[in-house]
Order: C-alpha cells, then structure tokens, then sequence
C-alpha cells in the first residue's frame, strides 16, 4: 500500500508551524495593534496570549506523539467521540487552514501594487466597493499555480522552499530591526497604553489567537517525519514554534515604537514599514522590509496549503468525504487529488477579491478555536497525567472564551450579519458533502490509516 512519503525532519516541522502561523500580520495591522493597546499593551497582549497557548501546544504535542496522523483534529477526537464530532471537528479546521490560501494569493496583488503602483490598474470588477484588478489576480493566480505545483511534486520540495522562506523572513526582520536600533528613542514609547492599562491588554490579548494559529499544523504533516526521526521532538518543534512566534511578534512591535513616536504611525497603510522610512530616510529599508513581508507571505501560504491539503485528504482517507480525495500519487507519494482541489479553490475564491475574504477569515478564527477546544477535550478524556489534565482543562477555558468573545454581540470583534452567513455556508457545505460512514466501515478506515 502507498504511503506519504516520510521525509521530515526537526528543522522542516519547527518552519512548517512557524512558517504557518506568522504571516504579514506585523506589517498590514501593525497600526491596529497600537491603536488598541499602545506598545506595551501590545507587547503584553502577545506575550499573555502566547503563554496561555503553551497548554495547547503541550496538548497536540502529545496528542501528535501518541498518533501521528495527517487527520490531526480528526484523530484525536474520532479516538473518544463519535463520528460526527470528529468531521465537524475536522471540517471546521479545514476552513481554518483553507481561508488563508485564497487570502495571501489576494495579498500578494497589494503588496505588489504598494511596491509598483502601476500594477492597480485595468479593473475588472468592484466587490463592496473595492477594486479587483486584472495584474493583482495574475499574480495571485501565478502564485497559486506555482505553490499547488510544488507540493503535488514532493513535500521534500515544498518543506526545503518552506525552510528557506522562514529563515530568510527571520534573518531579513533582525537586519531592519537592528538597523533601526541605532536612529530611535525609549521616549517614543510613551503613552506606554492606548487607554487604561487592563483594557489595553485585553483588546489586543482578543486577537492574539488568530495570529498564532498555526502551530498545530505540524500533525498534519507528522506522517511525512523521515524514519530516524523522535516522535518526541514534535513536541519540541510545536512549542518552539509558539515561543519563536511571539518573541517575533513582541520584536516588532517594539522595533516599530522604538523607532518614531508611535501616534504619528496609527493612520498609516504599513506602518511598520512607514516607521522605518522615517527613522531611517532611506527607502533601502523599506525594500527589507517589503521583501521580507513578501517571502513571509509565500511560506504561510505554502504551509497552509500543506495542512489543508493532509485533511481534505485524511477526510478522504476515512470515508468522511469523497474517498478519491484519500489518492496517493504513486511516484510523488503526495496527496496529490486533495492538493489539486484545494489550488482549485484557491483560485476560484480569490476571485472574489478582499471583500469576499475579510467575513470568511473572521469565520476562520472561531474555527481555530474550535479546533483546538475539541483537541484538548479529547485528551483530557484519554486520561493523562495529572500536568496535562490541567493543560486540557487550561486549553478549553481559554478557547471557551476565544468563542464566546466572536459570539456575544456587544463585544469587540464579535460576528456580524455576514460572518453569521459565512459560518452556515460552511456548515451547510460541510453536510453536503459528508458521507456517512457505518461502524463496521469505521473500523476498517482506522485501521488502514
């Protein structure tokens, strides 16, 4: 029988998490950030939120250890509760890992465009009122096209381009951030809060989840780890991925209010990089940071890609969908069918511009955090030891309150009438789609996987 072809290792895992959850966040919503909670709030926020992560990554580690399953979510909780619950499970975190695709092949047209401006011409079409143009799509397309080529090749291919993407992002952020260093001010911090301190915090710590998701996808890829590899260093890879991505993060938010006074930046379209040009008058620097936004766009692209594509496939696998989604290629030894559907939709929902995207993300947020509820209510339900019974219980309190936050109307950030749609959208594909599977069929797909 074809197998995935196992060809992972330390390294690959730890740029696949990390490579995944951080994306051009720090650039296009850097203004966000400071208008929510000033730069120490901001700072807190992350680090608050990263550390409350930790139970959950400390979760999947030993989830991922005990079976390393492309399924992930879809594993873990088929293991100790019905079907049902592991494709809605499965479902869910599917979209979490989908929306990101079409949504950095849409990006690429904007940060192409902010570097040449002659590229926001020849439109096509308007959506909610904003523009789609006819080079933004070619380039979205052209990018789409090559990264769904790449991981139907091989995942060798798509983790070496995964490593050098990572690294380069890491080594391009410390050249600006050194270089601006020597041009800023302690002084330029202050106000340390956007308002009273604990609101700060609290408004930033809000979205903090939806920018580190993402080192959960080292199980989608766990079947792939090469044969020396230590099942216990996925666990090394998960966390390091979570302690790398918020020192990045509190990095750059740093750099940024060390570098000009912070309230001069909050209106401005990539602040990060607005601040730099400033301190530094120099637009060499700006090309740094643009370079490494675009690299850090391709691999969370990639890494998206890779972790969409292991489920569609794994939901394929075990008979949850459409069984010719679970086709192996045999000389790539790739998921090759699931890789091609998701290039497929990829480009059919770019289509659809930013304005299609921003309601679905927002869905996709709540998806993470259902995700990551329902991985550490089956561990806790495996009966572990008492430090990861403590972590589970950990990881669905602070889901709990990632959930209730986007569905009790009055709080900040909470559904709107249009993520409410895109949510039952989903939902309603998702039933359309499932194929019921019998137990006796049940023990027989397990068993195969």
């Amino acid at each position: 029988m074809i197998s995935l072809a196992r060809k992972l290792r330390l390294a690959d895992f730890f740029s696949l998490g990390f490579g995944t959850m951080i994306g051009v966040g720090w650039l296009v919503v850097m203004d966000d950030w400071l208008v929510r909670g000033g730069p120490l709030g901001a700072i807190l926020g992350f680090v608050i939120g990263g550390a409350v992560l930790l139970p959950i990554g400390y979760v999947y580690g030993n989830l991922v250890r005990a079976m390393p399953d492309a399924a992930g979510e879809i594993a873990y909780t088929a293991a100790v509760f019905p079907q049902f619950i592991s494709f809605a499970t499965g479902w869910m975190m599917l979209l979490a890992y989908y929306i990101v695709c079409p949504w950095e092949a849409v990006a690429i047209g904007r940060i192409a465009g902010y570097l040449f401006p002659a590229l926001n011409s020849l439109e096509l079409y308007r959506i909610a009122g904003k523009p789609v143009y006819l080079p933004h799509l070619v380039i979205g397309l052209a990018l789409t096209s090559f990264l769904t080529l790449l991981n139907y090749r091989g995942i060798r291919l798509s983790a070496s381009f995964q490593n050098w993407t990572t690294f380069g992002v890491i080594t391009l952020v410390l050249s600006f951030v050194s270089a601006g260093t020597r041009r800023g001010s302690l002084e330029n911090f202050q106000p340390l809060f956007s308002g009273p301190a604990l609101i700060s915090v609290l408004v930033v710590l809000q979205i903090v989840p939806y920018f580190m998701t993402g080192f959960e996808s080292i199980g989608k890829a766990s079947e792939e780890a090469s044969q020396d590899f230590q099942p216990r260093q996925f666990m090394l890879a998960i966390l390091s991925a979570i302690v790398v991505g918020v020192v990045f993060y509190v990095t750059v938010i740093a750099a940024v209010a060390y570098v000009v006074p912070w309230q001069t930046i909050v209106h401005e379209r990539f602040a990060t990089a607005v601040a730099f040009e400033r301190a530094m008058g120099s637009q060499w620097i700006v090309r740094i940071i643009m370079t490494a936004a675009l690299l850090s766009l391709l691999k969370v692209f990639n890494g998206n890609l890779v972790a969409t594509s292991r489920l569609l496939f794994a939901l394929g696998r075990r008979e949850l969908a459409d069984e010719r989604l679970g086709y192996i290629h045999p000389l790539n030894r790739t998921p090759s069918t699931a890789v091609i559907c998701i290039g497929i939709a990829t480009a059919l929902v770019m289509l659809g511009g930013e304005s299609l995207l921003v309601p679905i993300s927002e869905v996709g947020s709540l998806a993470s955090a259902l995700g990551w509820m329902a991985s550490c209510a089956a561990y806790l339900r495996m009966r572990p030891s008492s430090f990861g019974r403590v972590a589970a219980a950990t990881g669905i309190v602070v889901t709990s309150m990632v959930i209730l936050m986007k569905l009790i109307p009055g709080v900040p950030g909470h559904f709107s009438g249009y993520e409410w749609i895109a949510l039952t959208l989903w939902i309603l594909l998702g039933l359309l789609l499932r194929r019921r599977v019998v137990p006796s069929e049940v023990a027989g797909v397990q068993e195969r996987s």
